[in-house]
């Protein structure tokens, strides 16, 4: 160990919990590498994953409403920033290993194709011989083959603790099996359904999918409103719609915390292996939230995933991603040489999926039309 990762390691010891992750007991990575003269190893990771393709093209990827709505709503990469914060946050309480954090976090929604769920649902209906596809098991996909910008191996060779971070996401609502996942992953998928809670009501609010009386029936939501009208009067609406969105995520991040800290301390957390040997998520609301957030998500997905809007947008993005899976697997020529070059060891539904999942909204659509006008 150099000077560096000893400094690193002393001061890890000193503020991280004896339950977190620290850094000088990483796996390390498949490809073995030198350690970096002032970056701990997850620090690397996050700098590789901002600076991959695949995570800027999270930019123009759709969250839940497309582009040309306006540019007020988040697009994969806003909502992937959102996550990071909130989960870092989180985290900084819990004295957990924030780098890790950010860099599960920045990762999270990585291998995401165009057009949200819809572009996923029509990528996993003809890859079904293939086992289907699932934008996590694609994510881990991206970073250890599909992404090539280093000489001395494929992908971005990224800590394992990263990789079984991402892995262990495809199998949330199955049967939990030990060992449970790392504190650091738990806060990240926390906060990813914070964030989802709150920012898509935000949304469809500012789009006029929902009127603020519409989410008034949601418990939690009205419970944020009598906290806002107790502190504030007289705010117009769009202050008002921000106060309260500011509220609810200051609910359901101070409900998580408290709940986690408790769990943390009646549990006798005292290490990583208690972590993983505990039969549930640590990290986990209240069972009082636990409940209100379930409401507040059943109203989201009736009134906003299936707004007939939405699901005519996802009809229509649909529809071109299925035309062009087909005429690109009838006629494989027409893929791109870079495309053409993997379908030896791929094959062509494989290389299919593949090119079609790293397209953003908009080069889907003009790919589109680019065939239907050849």
């Amino acid at each position: 160990m150099n000077s560096t990762e000893s400094h690193n390691a002393d001061r890890e010891t000193l503020w991280l919990a004896p339950y977190a992750m620290h850094s000088c007991d990483t796996a390390g990575r498949e490809h073995p590498e030198p350690s970096h003269p002032y970056r701990g190893p997850y620090q690397r990771d996050r700098d590789r994953i901002v600076h991959s393709s695949a995570y800027r093209r999270l930019a123009h990827k759709t969250q839940v409403f497309a582009g040309e709505k306006g540019d007020y709503h988040r697009t994969r990469l806003t909502h992937t920033l959102e996550v990071a914060s909130i989960a870092r946050t989180i985290g900084r309480v819990l004295r957990l290993n924030e780098d890790l954090i950010e860099a599960l976090a920045l990762m999270h929604d990585i291998g995401h194709p165009p057009f949200g769920h819809s572009g996923e649902d029509i990528l996993n209906e003809f890859t079904q011989e293939l086992g289907g596809f699932n934008h996590n098991q694609h994510a881990v996909r991206i970073v250890t083959e599909l992404e090539i910008r280093y000489p001395e191996f494929p992908g971005l060779n990224l800590s394992k603790e990263i990789l079984s971070g991402q892995q262990i996401r495809d199998k949330r609502g199955k049967a939990q099996t030990q060992p449970q996942p790392l504190l650091e992953v738990q806060v990240v998928d926390a906060a990813d359904s914070i964030a989802y809670d709150a920012h898509d009501a935000d949304d469809a609010l500012e789009l006029g999918l929902l009127e603020m009386d519409d989410l008034r029936t949601v418990p939690l939501w009205e419970e944020a409103v009598s906290r806002v009208q107790s502190r504030y009067a007289g705010l117009d609406a769009k202050p008002f719609r921000q106060a309260v969105i500011h509220q609810l995520l200051d609910m359901l991040v101070s409900d998580l915390v408290e709940s986690t800290c408790q769990r943390l301390d009646v549990e006798n957390i005292a290490d990583t292996a208690a972590v993983a040997n505990y039969g549930a998520r640590i990290v986990a609301p209240s069972e009082q939230m636990f409940e209100q957030k379930a409401e507040l998500e059943k109203f989201l997905f009736t009134r906003v995933y299936r707004h007939p809007v939405i699901l005519a947008e996802r009809a229509h993005a649909g529809e071109a991603l299925r035309e062009m899976f087909q005429q690109f697997s009838q006629s494989p020529a027409r893929l791109p040489q870079s495309a053409r070059a993997r379908l030896e060891k791929d094959g062509v539904a494989r290389v299919v999926c593949d090119l079609l999942a790293g397209m953003t909204d908009r080069f889907a659509l003009e790919a589109h039309q680019r065939l239907k006008d050849s």
